[in-house]
């Protein structure tokens, strides 16, 4: 079996840079730089996990997440945002993400929750 595929969908190049510093080692990696892009990815691909910023150009992530039930219910995505806004969180889990993860975050952290939701599948 090869690495889990992960999608990142952040529009913060800085962020993109990070997570992948830490990720991919272990993991196969694609990433999105808005909602729409996040969206095409996920009609033409399958991932093993979506990494998804709440504020992203074109389509925020809580759109993305509306959208992604309807296409691709099955896969699991962990949120994250520079807001620690406690609706943005209960609203992202009520639309099906598995997780929140505040900005800025630890390796340790990201590590943890990726691992966490991966072994859940």
């Amino acid at each position: 079996m090869g690495q889990a595929r992960i999608l990142i969908a952040d529009d913060e190049e800085g962020i993109r840079e990070s997570l992948s510093l830490i990720l991919s080692d272990d993991y196969e990696l694609e990433f999105a730089k808005d909602g729409e892009e996040t969206l095409t990815k996920l009609n033409s691909d399958r991932f093993a996990l979506v990494l998804l910023d709440i504020k992203m150009p074109k389509l925020d992530g809580l759109e993305v997440l509306r959208r992604l039930k309807n296409v691709n219910g099955g896969t699991p995505v962990l949120v994250l945002t520079a807001y620690q806004s406690v609706e943005l969180a209960r609203e992202a889990v009520k639309l099906g993400a598995m997780d929140y993860l505040p900005k800025p975050f630890e390796r340790e952290q990201i590590l943890n929750a990726v691992r966490g939701v991966l072994n859940r599948r």
